[in-house]
């Protein structure tokens, strides 16, 4: 068993990887972001699993993945996402809730809480948890 930490360079496809992250990686979508397995840390080639915290009160940038679907589990907090053309549709999700995000959809996730943080594990269908995340700009259709 190997037990990496925050590893730069692809593992050997025979080893059982174990990733730490001990710090947040800026993202596009402007939250912090602990990146757990993906191409970087566990060399995989078609899935990333990561943690994403929104700070109170806070937000993600408006955006879209580009071809990729997104699973997210929310561990803490209640979160109301904004989605779809000019982000006008509305979902409020709360801890124990699954969300599915199809390829292309734009959103934007809000923590509803002053107080507390909100907390998800977001997985992907693309090893590289950044390369495919476009910014949406609600004005202008993609």
């Amino acid at each position: 068993m190997s037990d990496s930490q925050n590893t730069t360079s692809p593992i050997s496809s025979t080893e059982v990887v174990t990733i730490r992250p001990d710090a947040a990686t800026p993202t596009r979508q402007k939250l912090p972001y602990f990146v757990g397995i993906s191409g970087a840390t566990a060399g995989t080639k078609g899935i990333s699993m990561n943690l994403v915290i929104i700070p109170p009160g806070s937000t993600a940038e408006p955006h879209f993945h580009k071809d990729y679907e997104t699973a997210i589990y929310l561990l803490k907090g209640r979160v109301e996402t904004r989605y779809g053309e000019g982000l006008k549709q509305s979902v409020i999700n709360e801890a124990g809730d699954f969300l599915f995000i199809p390829p292309g959809v734009p959103h934007q996730p809000f923590n509803l809480s002053e107080t507390e943080p909100a907390q998800a594990i977001v997985a992907r269908n693309d090893s590289n948890e950044q390369e495919n995340v476009v910014l949406y700009n609600s004005h202008n259709a993609e």
